[in-house]
């Protein structure tokens, strides 16, 4: 049987996940005084979609945008897709400045040219709402001020299963996969805040050979909304999968750090938005019209191209200067390694396969769920996403409610959460995992998940009731043969294979 560590952790906020949303969570839940944890399977200074860094922060300053609604409308009508919340567009952008301000304050330079600049996102002549910032250090900063205000970092803590109680959630369990042989780590926990971010593997990368070339965290497979729903939470937007674009066969995120203009093979642009390189606009035709790359495809007239030949220089070295605070300095390397040079050679753009980025678990302004004592935070909401600041934002905002709620909740005893079905039924099923000395490995599993998902539900238009029941169909019989055949040699495995299984009761 699989070990169980005798001690309960006990904690009155337990967070799931300690990238941007977590660690935002964590530090509002314990400055005002709740015991807080969090955990994360990685390590929080270097997690998640924000993990090497960003360089747009979405943000507004009254004295820069007038009136809120003209930004909450310009938001509707250029990064955010059409089921995004209104009401949660507004809180967070009522909420966005004091981030944004505290986060220079702790050392994360929103300022680096000396003032508050918005550049990139922006349509000509509009609203620009994406403040343009140094991101590169932001989650050793916020690792470190999560501890300075008295959170606890569990790393290489994945949580795998919800625990409830008439109606509420009392708790969690985790797999401690520090060493080769997991254990079970139990939490009694008065509120969850779940943040376990975008998920990607789902779906294939572009170069379905290679796993994890993702454009944001190649962690996250929704495991966090599978736990939720399963525990009682609402799901929406399930069916509205978000896609990004980017260099071709390196999936790579910054669509707005590239100053140039998306064009055709002859030289024209494919949008009509920019005809010129622009600092301040960037080419958001990437962001609002990805099937253009599929149209140009059909019609015969791709590939399409990211231009930067006709940027000025001091422009180039602003570019240069944005892949580094995004954390792309991985892209500017292979470039150079192939002798390209932004001046004299276009890059080849794609639109890459769906992600699940604001499809996932609905929530209020306060942050909770429909659950009582469960809180959701940044990508992994349904109804609201606009990435960093978005996950910075209402990870605050679900921390502060989350800390007034346990301060009127009595937390289960140790025996309601051992003798509880589902960690009865969750050991059963990780130790059947654990001992089995053959069979298909997790990687096999994840293919075949991201195979069924990209033909049945992927980029197809229009979707069709026929083609998602066969896929659902398929899912199933998966679900039945892999839980006859999957084996894990080490905590390792056994981490990977429960990001796509939530079977365990």
């Amino acid at each position: 049987m699989i070990e169980v560590e005798k001690n309960i952790q006990d904690c009155d906020v337990l967070i799931v996940g300690g990238g941007i949303a977590g660690l935002m969570a964590a530090i509002a839940a314990a400055s005002q005084g709740a015991k807080v944890v969090i955990a994360e399977k990685a390590n929080s200074r270097r997690s998640g979609s924000g993990a090497t860094g960003n360089d747009h922060f979405g943000c507004y300053i009254p004295e820069v945008h007038g009136d809120i609604e003209e930004f909450v409308k310009e938001l509707g009508q250029s990064m955010c897709k059409e089921a995004v919340d209104t009401k949660m567009q507004r809180v967070f952008a009522q909420r966005s400045f004091e981030v944004a301000k505290d986060w220079d304050e702790w050392g994360i330079d929103m300022r680096p040219h000396g003032k508050y600049e918005f550049n990139g996102h922006a349509l000509p002549g509009r609203l620009r709402c994406f403040l343009k910032y140094n991101g590169e250090n932001q989650k050793p900063v916020l690792t470190k001020k999560a501890l300075e205000v008295g959170a606890r970092i569990d790393n290489k803590t994945a949580i795998s299963e919800f625990i409830t109680k008439d109606g509420k959630v009392v708790g969690a369990i985790g797999i401690d996969i520090s060493k080769s042989v997991p254990r079970v780590k139990l939490y009694r926990a008065k509120s969850i805040i779940t943040a376990t971010g975008i998920a990607m593997r789902l779906y294939p990368s572009i170069t379905p050979g290679w796993m994890f070339n993702l454009c944001n965290c190649p962690a996250g497979t929704a495991s966090g909304r599978v736990a939720a729903y399963k525990a009682g939470a609402t799901l929406v937007n399930i069916d509205v999968p978000f896609t990004h674009a980017g260099p071709k066969y390196m999936e790579r995120c910054g669509k707005a750090t590239w100053i140039g203009v998306l064009e055709d093979y002859t030289g024209k642009a494919v949008g009509p938005f920019v005809e010129k390189p622009s600092k301040e606009c960037g080419d958001i035709t990437g962001d609002i019209w990805q099937d253009v790359f599929l149209e140009k495809k059909a019609n015969g007239t791709a590939p399409v191209y990211m231009d930067c030949t006709k940027t000025e220089p001091e422009d180039l070295e602003y570019m240069k200067w944005g892949f580094r605070c995004e954390g792309d300095t991985s892209l500017l390397e292979a470039l150079e390694t192939q002798g390209m040079t932004f001046n004299k050679h276009m890059v080849e753009f794609d639109k890459y396969n769906p992600n699940m980025q604001g499809c996932g678990i609905e929530i209020n302004e306060r942050g909770e769920t429909d659950l009582p004592g469960l809180y959701c935070a940044g990508d992994e909401c349904g109804n609201f996403n606009l990435g960093i600041a978005g996950a910075a934002v209402t990870g605050r905002i679900a921390g502060e409610n989350a800390a007034s709620y346990v301060q009127n909740v009595e937390g289960v005893s140790d025996e309601e959460i051992l003798n509880s079905e589902v960690v009865r039924n969750a050991c059963e099923f990780y130790t059947q995992l654990m001992e089995r000395k053959e069979g298909a490995t997790w990687k096999e599993l994840n293919v075949a998940v991201q195979q069924i998902m990209s033909d049945y539900c992927g980029i197809i238009n229009p979707r069709s009731e026929s083609m998602l029941s066969a896929g659902l169909n398929n899912l199933e019989l998966l679900e039945r043969r892999a839980k006859a055949s999957v084996f894990c040699a080490n905590s390792h495995e056994l981490m990977r294979a429960l990001e796509f299984w939530k079977w365990a009761n």
